[in-house]
């Protein structure tokens, strides 16, 4: 095994907030020389492309269960896309600055997408950032609960967030237009895919505490927590590609942090410090696209830090974004000397059948009672918020007891992107990781549709609860789905085969004569 893949495969196995020893992470070095008489270099083309979708003051603000509106703008929401071609069938991944996309948005993109440029379907992942100050692309879709109750239909369209018919056409037309003009854009070009390293921005959120279950975010310097609940994964995920002529064409991030730093305004959030660190180091006309990692319970909010600082607001993003930004462009400046085509581009797509849980009948019935007692104001408003997504879930188990839940693996050679459609929690980011057969690995949460909040089964066990626990219309799974969907995963990566990684070309022979310069003895007078 060559010198730096010992370094590499190691690091994939970060757990507990602990990463093993990591070089940079430098892919150039891991492979061995191609032989003379294989083929010549297979072609590679990418194509990078981005569209504005950001929402306007006055448009409902996701990130919570219950109302809320954008009172300010910040910085622009976009859908940004890169697209890889070896020649025979492209690839698509699209970076959505968004807190969810829902299928049918997912399935319309696709058609578009398709129409517009033969790339088909299932070659295609649409991933969110979860940014919470970004448009109203959900809780709720128009229409969604029209065949409902009354009270039903007040719980969902007035009480609930809901997307604009004319925010979501935008978000569709923006992943679409950049898809496509990625794809009309796409120069012959070379690549690399490799780690980087973002220390001490990221923290599990969720803790044991010495009453004997979990808490999330317990409290800065609350002295009954024992532990962190979960790890982190501190690797920063990159796949960059370059033209003839050395420039950087754009690039592919993937970092498990939730983003919820909150920016005041519309925002992109810490994601806007991650594109403006990297642009400030390839060029201006980088594109980036990122995509979350399995983040489910993993945020910038350190509940263990002893210093009093901003965990929030705009230090907070440009701290978080900018470490993970700098980390990203060191990793594809080391890894752009090696750069070459990245092939072969495959794909695989699965989706799985996994019942929601029922609530009893009890809680259901106690749920009803406080709905319809009055103004919310008048009850605990957790208790009501948590009462109303009871009944939502009551309605929607009615038409879909069984959630169609779509995961994805697509190779660009030495990597492959595994995606599934929920906030996943990071353990299993990790355990993906670690499983292999590949070299690089970017675990990508909330791609193709949203289905909420999937902890681990420890999480749901005896030990567990916290907030990601909680039964909702929007979490609700089965407390066996995360263990599905990651064996499904790592059976989708066992199926591919990894493409070589490229290396550097080798350095010339020793010429025989030192620098003149420095071939001297000290000089002391």
């Amino acid at each position: 095994m060559p010198f730096m893949q010992r370094w590499i495969l190691p690091a994939a196995r970060a757990s507990r907030g602990i990463l093993l020893p990591v070089a940079a992470v430098i892919m150039s070095c891991l492979a061995a020389p191609v032989a003379a008489d294989e083929p010549p270099p297979a072609r590679f083309r990418a194509g990078f492309a981005e569209r504005d979708i950001s929402p306007q003051v006055g448009d409902e603000a996701p990130g919570g269960y219950g109302k809320a509106r954008h009172t300010a703008f910040h910085d622009a929401c976009k859908a940004r896309a890169a697209v890889f071609d070896d020649g025979l069938a492209p690839v698509a991944i699209v970076g959505l600055d968004a807190l969810l996309i829902r299928k049918p948005q997912v399935a319309e993109a696709r058609r578009r997408i398709t129409e517009r440029t033969g790339i088909p379907g299932d070659r295609v992942m649409i991933a969110a950032s979860h940014s919470h100050a970004a448009g109203p692309t959900g809780m709720i879709l128009p229409g969604e609960f029209d065949g409902d109750s009354d009270l039903v239909r007040d719980l969902a369209y007035e009480k609930t967030v809901v997307g604009s018919p004319d925010y979501l056409e935008k978000v569709i037309e923006g992943i679409a237009g950049a898809v496509t003009a990625a794809f009309e854009t796409r120069v012959e070009s070379r690549a690399a895919a490799g780690y980087g390293l973002a220390e001490g921005v990221s923290f599990n959120r969720r803790f044991r505490m010495r009453s004997g279950f979990t808490m999330t975010h317990p409290g800065v310097g609350n002295p009954d927590i024992i532990g962190p609940a979960g790890g982190i994964d501190p690797q920063v995920g990159v796949l960059g590609a370059w033209n003839g002529a050395g420039d950087c064409l754009g690039v592919v991030v993937n970092f498990a942090c939730h983003a919820t730093t909150g920016p005041p305004g519309i925002s992109a959030d810490y994601v806007q410090h991650v594109e403006r660190a990297l642009r400030g180091a390839l060029g201006d006309g980088c594109i980036v696209v990122f995509t979350a990692g399995m983040a489910g319970d993993v945020t910038q909010v350190d509940n263990r830090t002893p210093h009093a600082y901003a965990q929030f607001g705009n230090a907070a993003a440009r701290r978080l974004g900018s470490a993970v930004g700098a980390a990203a462009a060191l990793a594809l400046l080391t890894l752009e000397p090696s750069a070459a085509a990245l092939v072969p581009l495959e794909t695989r797509t699965r989706t799985l059948q996994i019942p929601r849980r029922v609530p009893r009948a009890d809680r259901l019935a106690r749920a009803m009672r406080l709905v319809q007692a009055g103004p919310e104001e008048k009850i605990d408003p957790t208790e009501w918020t948590f009462a109303k997504e009871l009944v939502l879930l009551d309605a929607r188990l009615k038409r879909e007891p069984v959630a169609p839940v779509e995961v994805q693996a697509i190779q660009i050679g030495p990597a492959v992107f595994l995606s599934c459609p929920a906030e996943y929690f990071v353990d299993y980011g990790l355990e993906l990781k670690a499983a292999g057969p590949f070299p690089v690995t970017f675990p990508v949460s909330l791609a193709n549709d949203c289905i909420g909040y999937v902890p681990t089964e420890d999480a749901m066990g005896p030990r567990g609860g916290g907030y990601e626990t909680r039964l909702t219309s929007y979490s609700n799974l089965v407390p066996s789905a995360g263990r599905t969907i990651c064996d499904t995963l790592k059976g989708l990566a066992a199926d591919l085969t990894p493409g070589p990684i490229p290396m550097a070309p080798p350095a010339p022979p020793f010429q025989g004569q030192p620098w003149s310069y420095g071939n001297l003895p000290p000089e002391l007078d």
